[in-house]
């Protein structure tokens, strides 16, 4: 397993299951196909889109409802918040990034997450805890974490600027507005930001889903001129994908200035006079 702070195994969590010092969250964007079929014992649930969503604006959830969502499942601002998800955990770590976005401090990842759980036969359990609810005091937003249109309009053309599209390569060049086998409607334009390169955020994961050496992350960002020094901006379509790309630089590979574009493709997309790149990039 890669040693970070921000990462446990999964013996660690199954050694910790009565820790009543740790809250464990199960991050689904399908809660009813995984989650109310089995999911860790004490784990509560929190929705990708109902909950990690504003839904109506289609933007991040506001201080309010994340104070309020922290304060129902029984979290403090001292817990240690425990998180593993669907989707190679990517799920995960949006709500990762988000509670580093509003400050809170003690979090960490499950590595291998719902999937290594259950392939290494751990226990799981139906029964749905009842937290004791609490009152959470939401911080204001750290927003060194979060990049927006505006700000890359603006710094495109800087020469310490990386920009990585996590999409897949279909995506990356046009062929596609979202994954292959995925929906392609709500997007007006296919194609990428300007000087972006495309790391996969799956190519950050080994085939039992947990995160990859750090030796070998560092070659393959540096390979693609996504340097320590630099400041570097995830995306994807949603924001999503790109979490576990802004997670794996900011908590495993620990560079300083990492920032997640929640717009995304799908901002970006769908707006007036942005610049666009299309087909495969000239060398």
């Amino acid at each position: 397993m890669t040693e970070s702070n921000s990462l446990v195994s999964t013996d660690w969590v199954e050694n910790n299951l009565e820790n009543d010092e740790i809250v464990i969250i199960e991050v689904n964007s399908h809660p009813e196909k995984s989650y109310l079929k089995g999911h860790i014992p004490s784990a509560i649930i929190w929705d990708l889109h109902k909950d990690l969503e504003d839904q109506v604006k289609r933007d991040i959830p506001s201080g309010t409802d994340m104070e309020k969502l922290l304060g129902i499942s029984g979290i403090t601002n001292e817990t240690t918040i425990i998180l593993y998800g669907d989707g190679n955990n990517r799920s995960a770590t949006w709500a990762f990034w988000l509670l580093r976005l509003y400050r809170h401090k003690k979090i960490k990842l499950i590595d291998g997450g719902r999937i290594k759980w259950l392939i290494e036969g751990k226990p799981i359990t139906n029964t749905i805890p009842k937290p004791e609810p609490t009152k959470y005091q939401i911080q204001p937003p750290d927003k060194a974490i979060r990049a927006t249109l505006p700000y890359i309009i603006k710094n495109l053309n800087r020469n310490d600027l990386s920009i990585i599209d996590t999409r897949t390569n279909e995506e990356y060049i046009g062929e596609t507005a979202s994954s292959p086998g995925t929906p392609q409607s709500g997007i007006s334009k296919n194609g990428r930001i300007p000087n972006s390169v495309n790391i996969q955020w799956t190519d950050c994961i080994n085939g039992d889903g947990t995160v990859k050496s750090p030796q070998v992350l560092s070659e393959m960002f540096a390979s693609n001129n996504a340097l320590p020094e630099n400041e570097i901006v995830a995306y994807c379509r949603l924001g999503v994908r790109a979490s576990y790309t802004w997670f794996v630089l900011s908590e495993i590979l620990n560079y300083q200035n990492v920032k997640n574009y929640d717009g995304s493709w799908t901002e970006w997309g769908n707006s007036i006079g942005v610049p666009i790149e299309i087909g495969k990039p000239i060398k």
